[in-house]
């Protein structure tokens, strides 16, 4: 380690893709800082299924899924307003469990790995000079020869570095928001279904303990149109569909008030900046249709772990490290997160909607095709 500098990484961002890249560069006996701007156990905005194209790196990790008893999902059905229904088959299949018991044994597994985790810490600011960082958080500076981006969605540092998506307001993959709950509420343990409503749709899958997860996204007009009232949102607009009308209607919400996110942007993202490698939804985020986003976050660590190993042993140099992780990311996921952006684009329209599904069913050679391109390679 350079001796100027407290440690070899600091990763900005406690979620999915930051704590398992903390967990692989700890065990390679590198000095870990992450820095978290809540705390554990916590809930967030996510679908809550995983491919089983990560449940061996999961495992690896020393995550305990196998002994949960988790949910094994591996149909998925989609529905329109109008009824019009399509059943298809998941290939690898996945498996529902909540963020809030799965970012807290990832913690757990990083503290136990010797990383540092500071929580309740929002970072201000990164500075990159002579070869070293400099990470501002709380009156305190945090020096390390690299940086991880791992804040998520959207951050505070997207606005100060005033990204390209943060810049551009008015394009149609911009500006959703998205919410969540969890439910009990009598749901195929192994079936994950997209329920559409005008402008947006609606998951439910299984998680642990018999809970279901019911996320739903939506543009921030819709909820405006609706008085920004979600419960009007809800009633007036997503209950339009006979499948969400019966599981509002029935199942038992298990929380006071839903967890939300605003201003989710789903338009090209940098997965290098300011020398600084962005993993996860900050590096790109896949439209939740696709249901892959948190095996994406995993890869990407994966893929980072490896390249950022190779730059602390002097094996290659910044630009190398920083332009090869660059091609492997696009490599790896811009071809699952342009098939979702291609996808969603046809979601949330009625009569698009309906037109797509009754296609889908028509010729289910292509419902496969677009599920395949969704979906990665176990790694």
């Amino acid at each position: 380690m350079n001796s100027r500098a407290g440690y070899d990484i600091i990763i900005v961002g406690g979620g999915l893709a930051g704590l398992s890249l903390s967990i692989l560069m700890a065990r390679k006996q590198y000095k870990v800082l992450v820095l978290e701007k809540d705390s554990y156990p916590r809930h967030k905005v996510c679908g809550e299924y995983i491919s089983n194209e990560s449940r061996s790196f999961l495992l690896d990790l020393g995550l305990s899924i196998d002994s949960l008893g988790l949910p094994q999902i591996d149909t998925l059905q989609v529905t329109d307003t109008y009824g019009n229904e399509v059943m298809a088959t998941l290939p690898l299949g996945g498996f529902g469990i909540s963020r809030y018991t799965l970012d807290a044994q990832l913690a757990n597994q990083a503290l136990m790995a010797g990383v540092e985790l500071i929580t309740k810490t929002r970072v201000d600011d990164i500075v990159f000079e002579e070869d070293l960082f400099t990470v501002s958080a709380k009156n305190n500076n945090y020096k390390a020869r690299l940086v991880a981006g791992t804040w998520g969605k959207k951050s505070n540092m997207d606005v100060k570095w005033n990204r390209a998506f943060v810049r551009d307001k008015n394009k149609s993959l911009t500006n959703f928001i998205g919410v969540k709950y969890h439910i009990r509420y009598n749901w195929s343990a192994d079936r994950v279904g997209l329920h559409n409503f005008k402008n947006g749709y609606c998951g439910i899958s299984q998680i642990e303990d018999g809970k279901c997860c019911l996320c739903y996204l939506t543009t921030a007009q819709n909820l405006q149109d609706n008085g920004n009232d979600i419960k009007q949102l809800e009633r007036d607009v997503l209950m339009q569909n006979s499948w969400l009308k019966n599981i509002f209607t029935n199942a038992e919400f298990m929380f006071d008030a839903p967890v939300t996110i605003s201003q989710i942007s789903f338009d090209k993202k940098e997965q290098v900046l300011n020398h600084v490698l962005m993993l996860g939804d900050t590096g790109g985020v896949i439209s939740p249709l696709s249901g892959n986003g948190m095996s994406m976050a995993f890869h990407a660590s994966k893929i980072g772990a490896g390249l950022m190993s190779q730059f602390l042993e002097g094996k290659i140099t910044r630009p190398h490290m920083e332009k090869t992780y660059a091609q492997q990311w696009r490599q790896q996921f811009s071809r699952r997160i342009s098939t979702g952006r291609f996808v969603q684009s046809k979601f949330g329209k009625m009569q698009t909607t309906s037109f797509f599904l009754k296609t889908m069913k028509l010729l289910p050679f292509l419902c496969r095709i677009v599920i395949n391109s969704a979906i990665g390679e176990q790694f």
